[in-house]
């Protein structure tokens, strides 16, 4: 039996800043769901099932949250799953929920993912020791900083590519109103002559500290045939792993995350990226990544990434606009970072992305990574549904 086609009808942010003093986690994730049934024009009663993911559950102090968040997303009565895959979670969680669709075991499912960072400390939750290491780091970008610089030496990058990056998201930023910075003033020469943190990520290189969560409804063939608005088809999905130290792991390009984008542009009938995705929203929590992630994810052969950045190919009105909507660079609520990049991805195939909206997008690749560069989860979806 064939795979029901999976759908993204409804699609739901709030605004992420880096504390939301004025509502509780419950408050948080409803906001969001009900942006998200406001789009499908569906109620509570229309969903069958949630499926909620997180980032670790020290970073708020609140154990297994969506025991009590139940009451909240409608779920009471229902059937909720909660996903966990470090920072790729967003990802993987809507991807658990398309595979409900997907496997005819639900027709109509909201999928959920948040943080609210502003009640824990991220960085010092992330400083955790490595074995047989000096403890060193301090936060994420102390861990892939030393990446970074594998890439650069292995590539021949010039070291002012990470600028570039961070200058272009942040400019890009600006035409989302559910980003968390909104840096006006923003030049170049301000991403530059700001502090070092982790040679060679500098502070405006870096992904910010959020509060925020993202949401969507996915929903099966009839379901979508009811939907008030072009939806989002989903044409491939898929999730990798592997261990985060290990003889022979190649930090500058995970083969997990080859082997991810492989397997999606199988299902998607994906032979050429570069030629064949429209749009990209891509996890980069360190401008770096950009080029490093062109490379793994098959747009450039590899140490050739950076060419495509500095040539502003991945611009908003480049050949392979990369983070319309800001990115990570511009929001970071962890556990949701990765589903608003699969939520950025459908709402531009739907022509819902606003001012940041690309031209005739008709595929996009939404992608998530976590942990040591060890998980990610990446779905492509398309304007028109994968059997036309």
């Amino acid at each position: 039996m064939s795979k029901e086609p999976v759908a993204v009808t409804g699609i739901g942010q709030t605004k992420h800043v880096a504390a939301r003093r004025d509502v509780s986690i419950a408050g948080l994730v409803r906001e969001a769901a009900t942006r998200a049934l406001h789009d499908a024009e569906l109620t509570w009663a229309d969903i069958d099932a949630v499926v909620i993911g997180k980032a670790p559950d020290f970073f708020e102090g609140v154990m297994m949250p969506e025991l009590y968040l139940a009451d909240a997303l409608g779920a009471v009565g229902k059937p909720m799953l909660r996903v966990h895959t470090a920072g790729s979670v967003g990802g993987s969680t809507a991807l658990v929920a398309a595979n409900l669709i997907a496997a005819r075991v639900h027709h109509t499912v909201l999928t959920l993912a948040f943080e609210k960072q502003s009640e824990s400390n991220a960085m010092w939750g992330l400083s955790l020791p490595i074995p047989f290491q000096q403890p060193l780091l301090a936060g994420a970008g102390g861990f892939f900083a030393p990446h970074v610089r594998a890439y650069m030496r292995r590539s021949g990058a010039p070291d002012t590519i990470g600028a570039l990056v961070a200058y272009k998201d942040r400019r890009n930023a600006l035409k989302n109103p559910y980003a968390h910075l909104h840096e006006h003033d923003i030049t170049l020469e301000k991403v530059v002559a700001s502090p070092m943190l982790w040679d060679p990520i500098r502070y405006s290189e870096t992904c910010p500290s959020s509060d925020g969560a993202c949401a969507m409804v996915l929903t099966d063939r009839t379901g979508a045939a009811r939907a008030p608005r072009p939806p989002a088809w989903l044409h491939g999905g898929a999730m990798r792993s592997e261990p985060t130290l290990f003889a022979g792991k190649d930090f500058v390009s995970p083969r997990a995350g080859q082997d991810c984008a492989a397997d999606v542009y199988r299902q998607a009938g994906i032979t050429d990226p570069r030629r064949d995705i429209d749009a990209v929203e891509m996890y980069v929590p360190f401008s770096w990544y950009e080029p490093m992630w062109l490379e793994n994810l098959g747009f450039a052969a590899p140490g050739e990434g950076w060419k495509l950045t500095e040539a502003g190919v991945t611009a908003l009105d480049g050949d392979l606009p990369v983070n319309m909507s800001g990115g990570v660079l511009s929001a970071n609520p962890i556990g949701a970072s990765g589903m608003i990049r699969f939520a950025e991805a459908a709402l531009q195939v739907r022509g819902r992305a606003g001012d940041h909206q690309v031209d005739g997008a008709r595929r996009a690749l939404g992608h998530a990574y976590g942990g040591g560069s060890q998980f990610f989860a990446m779905w492509l979806v398309g304007s028109e549904p994968p059997d036309s």
